[in-house]
């Protein structure tokens, strides 16, 4: 008999719990939020190490992209316009010695690659 009470007041106790609603409201300062932005700008600021594999007018950089991506189709690569030419970067390394590294593996199939350190560009 006392079993079947404690049961009773345990299931009626659970169902209460359980039946519980909640609103969160979160107060925050504004300034928050501006410094989620300047963290995020100071990040995108930072530079990478990359490979320049060649540059020339935009068909010869087109050409040379393609033949990049089917070379390395795992490796992030682009064409960057610096006037008056387009230049073919491959990579996005965050330390030099793994920039060196792969750049010994490109230098073997383009030689006239360079080693690009990272740039840090004004806020």
């Amino acid at each position: 008999m006392k079993t079947a009470v404690y049961s009773a007041i345990l299931i009626a106790f659970t169902t209460q719990v359980l039946a519980q609603d909640g609103q969160v409201t979160i107060q925050q300062d504004p300034k928050i939020n501006e410094l989620v932005k300047l963290y995020t700008k100071v990040n995108a600021n930072t530079g990478y190490y990359q490979i320049q594999v060649g540059f020339g007018n935009y068909q010869k950089a087109q050409d040379l992209l393609s033949q990049v991506e089917i070379d390395f189709p795992d490796w992030y690569s682009k064409i960057e316009f610096e006037s008056p030419t387009y230049r073919v970067r491959l990579g996005r390394f965050k330390t030099k010695l793994e920039a060196e590294r792969k750049y010994l593996e490109v230098r073997k199939k383009y030689p006239d690659a360079m080693l690009l350190k990272p740039e840090q560009k004004a806020l």
